[in-house]
């Protein structure tokens, strides 16, 4: 059925769209979701959680080179 708890993979963006997404996530999990997040290596806010299951992919830059570029 269309309620029936599935499996999800997400890619969010840093910033405010996974301050956003974070919520919704924790609902999705209440009800018995499967939940993947990818996220670069070098993400500032996107962190593991008990909700989903987190993997990290290698990027070119280093999450220290972010955070100095947006200073």
């Amino acid at each position: 059925s269309p309620a029936a708890a599935g499996k999800l993979l997400v890619a969010p963006m840093d910033g405010s769209h996974w301050l956003s997404m974070k919520e919704v996530l924790a609902e999705l999990s209440k009800k018995g979701h499967e939940i993947v997040v990818i996220a670069p290596a070098s993400s500032m806010l996107i962190r593991s959680s008990g909700m989903y299951e987190f993997q990290t992919y290698p990027v070119p830059f280093e999450k220290e080179d972010m955070e100095e570029h947006l200073r």
